[in-house]
């Protein structure tokens, strides 16, 4: 099968008969080949045609990154279903909201982990809920039988032989424009929002991303990010699928188990957010590691400094530091190449790739266009109306700027800007100046209410191990290099910042601080 697949069912048969006995999934003990993974989905999806799952119906899947997260998703659009996944840090609240409004008919949940029964807490919210069939995936071992409540591996047992002919059936006459996902936004801004993405969106994006990380079969990819985000998902498992490389899930993640994992199983690919590098970098322990296999990494979400992406290079091993950019609605807009330069890799995100067009517009917004801009939100026309304009432009609330290249540079949130004394401030570029303070590991800035100037800034900031720094000395650094109007009023001093899963900070969560 030579074909370019357009849906994944299609990529995971192709990916059977290429890579049939490479591993596809190194989870601990778990070793799956590509084979078995498609033998694995194959029964997941038969499974699902037996308990009644139609084809368009929506599968919930609410569990960490382990191998059953890939069989549920793979075997859910084997059926011909939509995978909806769910935050591992929502509340049972904001499960069931989400539950409730996809109407799933299947729910893939973790059982205990991280000391908390996910579907206990969802039974809490709401008693009367009603799923025709909910899945247990075993994480931390110890789930007691729960009525109505399947084991992962007692469902895929229900599949026989004529539900598998059925869901070769349903793989067969999945089509490129069929939905494949529907993923929620953050919901930094308000309630999320679900995002509507077609079969081919998905994986025409992960081939994209994975040219441009050069990913090919010999690859082992820890994948930190979670799956229930494009991060993990698609710039992760079908970048993968489609290469034939070997996913190698990390559910919860820490830095000595990160260099542990990458010497055990040689890893070559780490995508993640600039702190797990920094982390890394400074961690005691990794001279006792040998990383020597790493290759390529992939960061953004937040500032890059030229230093850092140096280091890597130097002291990492990496052949090649990429930074990337998008967001829910478009997956990955652009992305550096292996061959930029460290400066470069610091300050843009990339070209623009996977067929999008890249502008600048009014208040400096980036706009995006092309065939993988989402299809829209999930019941909400006047939010896609919005969001996409009648050009097709989607306005992504982000501010930029173009090179004569066409790298884009990120400058800032237009909701994330302040006014101070009649002029916009963009805390992007005092959390830039920041960087530059030895003492400063990470920094945010935000702008708070002022009588006189209307609204000033507040730095909030993590200071390094072994390292101290003042207020007066913050505001007096910044005082040299920057106008001003841009200088913090106020400095805050914390342990860490609050970030989404995708690495990018929760500034809303800044504001609520009452002092």
């Amino acid at each position: 099968m030579t074909e370019k697949p357009r849906t994944t069912p299609a990529a995971l048969v192709r990916a059977a008969d290429l890579y049939a006995d490479r591993i596809a999934v190194a989870d601990g003990d778990t070793r799956l080949t590509f084979a078995q993974l498609h033998a694995r989905a194959r029964d997941f999806a038969a499974a699902a045609i037996a308990r009644g799952l139609e084809p368009g119906g929506r599968v919930a899947i609410w569990s960490p990154n382990t191998y059953h997260w890939i069989v549920a998703l793979l075997g859910t659009h084997y059926a011909g279903g939509v995978v909806v996944p769910i935050n591992t840090r929502y509340t049972g609240t904001e499960a069931h909201d989400i539950v409730e409004r996809v109407d799933a008919q299947v729910l893939v949940v973790a059982g205990n982990f991280l000391r908390a029964d996910r579907y206990a807490q969802l039974r809490e919210v709401a008693p009367d809920l009603h799923i025709p069939t909910v899945v247990r995936v075993p994480v931390d071992g110890g789930d007691e039988p729960t009525e109505g409540v399947l084991d992962f591996d007692d469902f895929t047992a229900l599949a026989d032989d004529d539900t598998r002919a059925r869901a070769d059936e349903r793989a067969r006459a999945v089509s490129a424009e069929d939905i494949a996902d529907i993923l929620f936004t953050s919901g930094t801004t308000g309630r999320s929002k679900g995002v509507l993405t077609a079969q081919r969106q998905t994986v025409d994006i992960a081939d994209s991303w994975a040219d441009c990380a050069e990913v090919v079969s010999d690859d082992n990819y820890l994948i930190i990010n979670p799956f229930f985000h494009t991060f993990g998902y698609k710039a992760g498992i079908v970048v993968c699928l489609l290469r034939g490389a070997t996913v190698v899930p990390m559910a919860v993640f820490d830095v000595p188990s990160l260099m542990s994992h990458t010497e055990a199983e040689q890893i070559s690919i780490l995508a993640g957010a600039p702190t797990i590098f920094q982390s890394i970098l400074d961690h005691p322990d990794r001279p006792n590691h040998d990383l020597s296999s790493l290759r390529v990494a992939i960061t953004g979400a937040a500032a890059v400094p030229v230093r850092l992406v140096e280091r890597m290079q130097s002291e990492l091993g990496f052949d090649a530091v990429i930074t990337a950019y998008g967001q829910t609605e478009a997956v990955v807009v652009t992305m550096c190449r292996t061959d930029d330069d460290p400066v470069t890799v610091s300050t843009s995100s990339g070209r623009a790739t996977a067929g999008f067009e890249v502008r600048i517009g009014e208040h400096d917004e980036i706009l995006v266009r092309g065939p993988n801009v989402m299809l829209g939100y999930l019941d909400d026309p006047e939010a896609t109306a919005k969001a996409i304009d009648t050009d097709g432009w989607l306005h992504t609330g982000d501010v930029g700027t173009l090179d004569e290249r066409g790298y884009l540079d990120i400058t800032d949130r237009l909701k994330d800007m302040y006014i101070s004394g009649g002029f916009n401030v963009y805390p992007a570029e005092i959390e830039n100046e920041l960087a530059r303070l030895d003492a400063v590991a990470e920094s945010a800035v935000i702008g708070v209410p002022d009588e006189r100037m209307g609204e000033m800034g507040r730095a909030f900031i993590v200071v390094k191990q072994g390292q101290a720094v003042t207020e007066e000395d913050v505001i007096a650094f910044c005082r040299q290099r920057l106008a001003k109007f841009k200088v913090p009023s106020s400095v805050r001093f914390v342990e860490s910042l609050p970030r989404n899963p995708s690495g990018k900070v929760l500034k809303n969560v800044l504001r609520e601080e009452k002092s």
